[in-house]
């Protein structure tokens, strides 16, 4: 299981993974952060990305903020990293 800091961007023209910032994953999504609808647009757009299951990506903390961390089933540290472009820690 691995484990994925994000920072997420609502409001934004296009769904879309914008690179990194340190460890943290900037993330942009069309979605409003009403009623759940970001945290949604944001699972989608994780998991399209990682091609995995919607139902393996969850949001752990930061349901309401725009820094949240996020767990990836199915997936170690460096294979999230792989799927990521992002090279070894």
């Amino acid at each position: 299981m691995a484990r994925l800091q994000v920072q997420v961007g609502p409001k934004a023209s296009r769904d879309a993974v914008t690179g990194w910032m340190g460890d943290t994953l900037k993330l942009s999504v069309t979605a409003v952060p009403e009623r759940g609808k970001a945290n949604e647009a944001v699972i989608e757009l994780l998991a399209g990305t990682l091609g995995v299951p919607k139902s393996r990506v969850r949001v752990l903390r930061g349901e309401t903020q725009p820094n949240k961390l996020l767990e990836i089933d199915g997936l170690d540290e460096a294979g999230l990293r792989r799927r990521l472009g992002r090279p070894e820690a």
